[in-house]
């Protein structure tokens, strides 16, 4: 069996802009895809991060506040036995 050699397709990116198609290809395919493949991933960490961030906010709060309330109440609770004698 012979071998038929493959056909290699160089990397290339078809913009249409204002009616008129224009074709990247070579290193500057590479760098358009490598730039749009970062702009993705910013734009989806972003909103990642603030949601850890939110998370992390209400969990510090509710770490402090919630024993906070608890001893609070205990003290009331305390001051009201002892003027109720």
């Amino acid at each position: 069996m012979s071998r038929r050699p493959t056909k290699t397709v160089p990397a290339m990116l078809i913009i249409d802009r204002d009616g008129r198609r224009t074709a990247v290809t070579g290193w500057r395919a590479w760098l358009v895809g490598a730039l749009l493949c970062l702009i993705a991933a910013v734009l989806l960490v972003i909103p990642i991060l603030l949601v850890l961030g939110i998370t992390i906010t209400i969990a510090a709060i509710l770490l402090f506040v919630v024993p906070f309330a608890i001893v609070i109440v205990m003290i009331a609770g305390f001051v009201r036995l002892i003027a109720g004698r």
